[in-house]
């Protein structure tokens, strides 16, 4: 089980960093260092939401997965939000 958290972790990555490069090739230079610190503080962010959600089961052997699979997940969700940037029609002003 955890050798498939892991592979599924691994897929999220190569999706999410193909979205970030993509939106981030797309502006300016302001934009992509706001973009930056962003993505940093919201990696910070799910490491550490992650630690606390699989703090219940910490020390035992499910805790790798369940940290695998949580960071997995967020991963996911913040993949979508890059994609929605990119996304943005013409007229949004709320997308950069």
């Amino acid at each position: 089980m955890n050798e498939c958290a892991l592979t599924m972790l691994k897929r999220e990555k190569i999706s999410i960093n193909d979205t970030y490069g993509k939106l981030n090739s797309r502006l300016n230079s302001v934009q992509k260092q706001q973009l930056k610190k962003a993505q940093l503080a919201w990696i910070k962010y799910r490491d550490l939401a992650c630690q606390f959600e699989a703090s219940g089961v910490a020390g035992g052997s499910a805790h790798a997965m369940i940290l695998t699979s949580c960071i997995t997940e967020k991963t996911r969700q913040r993949n979508l939000e890059l994609k929605a940037l990119i996304e943005c029609q013409e007229g949004n002003l709320s997308c950069p």
